[in-house]
């Protein structure tokens, strides 16, 4: 079977997950090469452009994950659980433990 490249196949959610934080990586490395005072103007403007771009997929990409986590909180059909003040807002026990 052939190799991609080394990298998780698109479908996994493991290798989407890296490939985000490699482009968040990215985009935190151009933010601190612009801040230089010493790189060109023409470069700082090239590392400008490719941050708008790479923020701009970021940004998609965590608006697919909101909606994956709001469609699993909240179910299919709505939500899963009422509190019994009557708000529809999902709660999430993961830190009360039992007595």
């Amino acid at each position: 079977m052939a190799k991609t490249g080394g990298k998780a196949a698109a479908g996994s959610d493991g290798g989407a997950m890296k490939n985000f934080e490699e482009r968040l990586e990215r985009l935190e490395s151009l933010g601190e090469r612009i801040r230089r005072t010493d790189i060109p103007l023409d470069e700082a403007l090239r590392a400008f452009e490719e941050g708008i771009k790479l923020a701009r997929t970021l940004e998609k990409d965590l608006e697919k994950i909101d909606g994956r986590i709001e469609v699993l909180m909240n179910g299919a059909d709505g939500p899963a659980d009422v509190s019994p003040s009557g708000d529809s807002s999902p709660e999430l026990e993961l830190f009360e433990t039992e007595d």
